[in-house]
């Protein structure tokens, strides 16, 4: 794939954002590396030189209704799936499921769209982490506002299945990005162990071969939290508690490997690009982000857990925008006697991990790129009146 979409966003200009739209078309050879959402981990079971329009089509899919799907798959992915699905998820709902399903061969399968905007998701069991979250945050008077609506859990053949609110239900040809909260996204017990790993260090030098410190270099090996830590440093999310993971604008192809946008400047025209100027969309993404960051702070389920690798879901169309706070499989109890602020930076055993912080960073960049989008169209009206 040689289309500058894949490229590192160092040099991101206007003119590479807008290769990805040439048409709708453009998928094709990219679902190999389409939006996989789940901190940097690469789906190698796509198979090349065929889209997802092409595999609905022979399943006798109408191609308007193929192409929307592509929405769809993008939301869902969205929502960081953890669990493999088995043909029980598909089997089961087949009489409902909508014509926009994707199924591509060897592609995890974790979530399937059901009728009247509708999602259903595969958890582990009983005391998954995600159903858990969800039934607090459902009653919860201020989380409820802030994610997806949790509409029920189910049991298949012995598996276990979550519904959700499809959050793309109700739009029209929307545009939609992804933007992973915090400056943690794993948990302590991931890092704990302080072994030393060689492969942990040849990961990292495939990476950035000057990265280690003389001494890890003359170890040839580092711990799990030291790569962890250099992974997310890539991006915005160790400074701003924020990084974008993947949007995708109408009627244009899947931006992704975003996760070394780091600069003000870089994720500015990021963001600015997605909402192409328009103040108005800016306005109403602001005022929800504001939102959510009121209603996360007043929340006891907030007070009560951290949240790790959650992500802020903006979507919106020419009639409305929607954003929510989705990805709950990480969402784990504070120890007794524990409290977060979210906003304190981490450290072993504090269990804090930002969430707030990045809302505070997100949300003064989208004053910037409000304020912006108002300039544009000021130089822009000032310029018809010269005319």
């Amino acid at each position: 794939m040689t289309s500058s979409i894949f490229l590192t966003m160092a040099g991101w200009t206007s003119d590479k954002f807008r290769l990805s739209c040439i048409d709708n078309n453009g998928l094709k050879r990219t679902l190999l590396k389409m939006l996989i959402l789940d901190n940097g981990t690469k789906n190698s079971n796509i198979e090349a030189e065929r889209t997802a329009t092409e595999y609905l089509v022979d399943q006798g899919v109408p191609t308007a209704n193929a192409n929307k799907s592509l929405l769809s798959f993008l939301a869902i992915n969205a929502l960081e799936l953890s669990a493999p699905a088995s043909p029980v998820l598909l089997e089961c709902n087949a009489p409902t499921v909508p014509p926009g399903w994707l199924q591509l061969s060897g592609h995890p399968k974790s979530i399937a769209p059901l009728a009247n905007g509708i999602v259903r998701k595969r958890i582990s069991g009983p005391n998954d982490t995600e159903l858990l979250a969800y039934r607090q945050l459902m009653v919860d008077p201020h989380a409820i506002k802030v994610v997806p609506k949790f509409l029920g859990v189910h049991q298949v053949a012995g598996e276990h299945f979550i519904d959700l609110h499809n959050m793309l239900h109700g739009f029209t040809e929307p545009n939609v990005m992804d933007i992973k909260m915090g400056f943690r996204t794993f948990t302590e017990s991931e890092v704990s162990n302080t072994a030393l790993r060689e492969d942990l260090y040849q990961k990292m030098i495939a990476v950035d071969p000057s990265a280690p410190s003389a001494d890890e270099h003359a170890r040839q090996a580092i711990t799990k939290l030291r790569y962890m830590q250099f992974r997310e440093n890539m991006s915005s999310t160790q400074e701003k508690g924020f990084r974008i993971e993947a949007l995708r604008m109408r009627g244009c192809s899947p931006v992704t490997d975003l996760k070394t946008i780091k600069t003000d400047h870089q994720i500015r025209t990021t963001i600015g690009h997605f909402v192409n100027g328009r103040r108005s969309i800016a306005k109403d993404i602001l005022k929800r982000l504001r939102q959510m960051r009121t209603l996360i702070e007043k929340s006891e389920f907030f007070q009560r857990h951290q949240v790790l690798g959650s992500s802020v879901f903006i979507v919106y169309d020419d009639h409305q925008v929607g954003v929510w706070l989705i990805d709950f499989a990480k969402a784990l109890p504070l120890p007794p006697g524990t409290k977060v602020t979210h906003r304190r930076r981490w450290q072993m055993g504090n269990c804090e991990e930002g969430l707030l912080h990045g809302f505070d960073e997100l949300i003064r960049t989208m004053e910037a790129v409000q304020q912006q989008a108002q300039h544009s169209s000021v130089r822009h009206q000032s310029r018809a009146t010269d005319v």
